[in-house]
């Protein structure tokens, strides 16, 4: 191989290498978000202190087989459990389905109602008195608490309603404690939870002549079937077991469920296209997505990206980038193929002369260069920018393809909101990569005068009985209003006072008495006071009757200058 060679060869080997190696890891984080799915199946049939139950356990192992195949990650079987095994293995349950989207918890085997409460009876009860099922038991509110964490479907089963032999011989504490037949009805007030019965409330389930329980026989029947809903599952067990027992048993379920399709068996295209749409309808992932394909940056990454989010903003951007790559690689696919240089009639190379002019490569005839400039022309982008600019609140004005100054202050908003520093002398791909990434309005609404923001639009301002908008849009009382117009009206301009020189005059008539003058007028003062410059209106210009006033009262103007 020639040694111009080996260095692009090695290159695309590790470039590939890489590719492969992210592809793998995120294809491995893509199948780690799919749903987790718990189960806990027990079977009871061993009972010590009464008869044993033939059918229990082998439903519980089919029900479990069931759940498997149908890709269940934990399927936790338990067989003949007694009181402590019993509440140990809803302890560990408990912890499995704190991470889980879905758990399922199936129950073969006796059941007891007391006081409208139902229980589950391990294989080593006695239940004496009607007080030890507290003791004895584990009720069916511990089963929900324990699946209560997981996040889109809750589902129990209880195959318990059979006639149960402990309530002929418990003896009751109280006279007023009820002892139910079967089990009794359940409030469920959680959604997404099923609860479903073998016999509905205060009816009793036959355990079957057959290997297995007519409820059980039909639950793995068509709880296996692909893409069924699971309420219309339970509603053909229902009609099965009461078809198989002349009517006599009529399964039911209490609860309720969205209205999203949700079955435990889900055929491969199913189970692709609903992660797929799972992931779609999730902003945040696609972005986070985006930005570790946008880091990866190349081809087959891009192509992977778009198969999981096929539409969307981000789906347009990641075409984009993958038509930049796709003309790059053409560029440098062409620049590879330079022509061998020429030989001579003795088969050697000819030397390269120092004056020769530079052989530039030229591409084959199928490929074809584009043009430098890859993606839309500067005014589709200018066009684009203004219309998301426009949709994040930014811009109020056209979107004529023109970068104004009405676009550049958009931008400029755009920065201030965002924390951003995009340059807004020109509209670029990088600015609109930033503008198309905001799923929200960024720059807040302003409103004209008298207007105020109500969501995303204006509203004129609407003040209350009693109240007028101010000439700086805010509501006041009206007669404040007129109030401040009036006296801004009235005042009139203060003229500014001249200075006066003080005077002193003789009193006429008084000889002792003086006139101290100031700014604002002149008054008279007795012999031995202080003169004061007093700014005072004119009321006398007789000063003749200053000498009879005391220095401390005296307040009066006596004469003006």
């Amino acid at each position: 191989m020639p040694p111009c060679f080996r260095g692009v060869t090695a290159r695309r080997a590790m470039r590939f290498g890489i590719v492969g190696f992210l592809i793998l890891a995120m294809a491995f984080v893509t199948d780690a978000r799919a749903d987790q799915r718990v189960a806990l199946v027990i079977g009871n049939s061993a009972y010590q202190n009464v008869p044993k139950l033939p059918n229990p356990v082998n439903d519980a192992r089919s029900v479990a087989a069931l759940l498997r195949d149908a890709g269940f990650d934990v399927v936790e079987s338990r067989l003949d459990l007694d009181a402590n095994s019993l509440k140990r293995a809803m302890r560990d349950f408990t912890d499995m389905v704190r991470d889980a989207d879905v758990a399922v918890v199936y129950y073969a085997g006796h059941g007891i109602e007391v006081d409208g409460n139902n229980y589950l009876i391990p294989v080593d009860a006695v239940l004496e008195r009607d007080v030890d099922v507290d003791d004895e038991t584990v009720s069916v509110d511990r089963v929900m608490k324990a699946i209560d964490p997981a996040k889109r479907l809750r589902l129990v089963i209880l195959d318990a309603c059979r006639d149960n032999p402990f309530t002929r011989s418990m003896k009751r504490t109280m006279s007023n404690r009820s002892i139910g037949r079967g089990l009794a009805k359940v409030e469920v007030s959680t959604s997404d939870t099923l609860i479903a019965f073998a016999a509905k409330a205060g009816s009793t389930a036959l355990d079957g002549d057959g290997k297995h329980s007519p409820y059980t026989t039909a639950l793995v029947k068509h709880l296996a079937t692909p893409d069924l809903d699971l309420r219309i599952a339970l509603g053909r067990v229902r009609d099965d077991v009461m078809k198989a027992t002349s009517r006599k048993q009529e399964p039911f379920f209490y609860g309720s469920l969205g209205g999203s399709v949700i079955s435990l068996f889900r055929s491969p295209e199913v189970n692709a296209a609903a992660q797929s749409a799972g992931r779609a309808d999730d902003p945040a992932d696609m972005r986070r997505d985006y930005e570790l394909y946008e880091r990866l940056g190349t081809k087959e990454g891009w192509e992977t990206f778009l198969q999981l989010y096929p539409s969307g903003r981000f789906a347009d951007l990641a075409r984009m980038q993958l038509t930049k790559l796709k003309a790059a690689e053409k560029i440098a696919s062409a620049a590879e193929q330079k022509p061998a240089a020429p030989q001579t009639n003795g088969g050697e190379k000819s030397a390269d002369p120092a004056g020769a002019p530079f052989q530039v490569a030229t591409a084959p005839a199928d490929v074809t260069i584009p043009k430098p400039a890859v993606g839309p022309a500067p005014g589709e982008i200018t066009r684009l920018l203004q219309g998301e600019l426009r949709r994040v609140g930014c811009l109020t004005g056209s979107t004529d393809g023109s970068w104004n100054a009405d676009s550049r202050h958009a931008l400029e908003s755009f920065n201030k909101f965002s924390g951003m520093q995009l340059d807004p002398k020109a509209a670029s791909v990088d600015a609109l990569d930033a503008v198309k990434l905001k799923q929200s309005r960024v720059c807040p609404l302003a409103c004209e005068r008298g207007y105020r923001a109500n969501g995303e639009s204006c509203v004129k301002t609407a003040c209350q009985s009693g109240y007028v908008l101010d000439d700086d849009g805010d509501c006041v009382r009206a007669r404040e209003r007129t109030a401040k117009h009036r006296s801004i009206a009235a005042e009139p301009e203060k003229p500014r006072a001249q200075a006066r020189p003080r005077q002193r005059a003789a009193a006429t008539g008084g000889g002792g008495a003086h006139l101290s003058c100031g700014p604002g007028g002149c008054q008279g003062r007795a012999a031995g006071c202080s003169a004061h410059a007093v700014y005072l209106e004119v009321f006398s210009t007789d000063p003749s009757t200053a000498d009879n006033v005391p220095c401390s009262t005296r307040r009066g103007p006596i004469a003006a200058i």
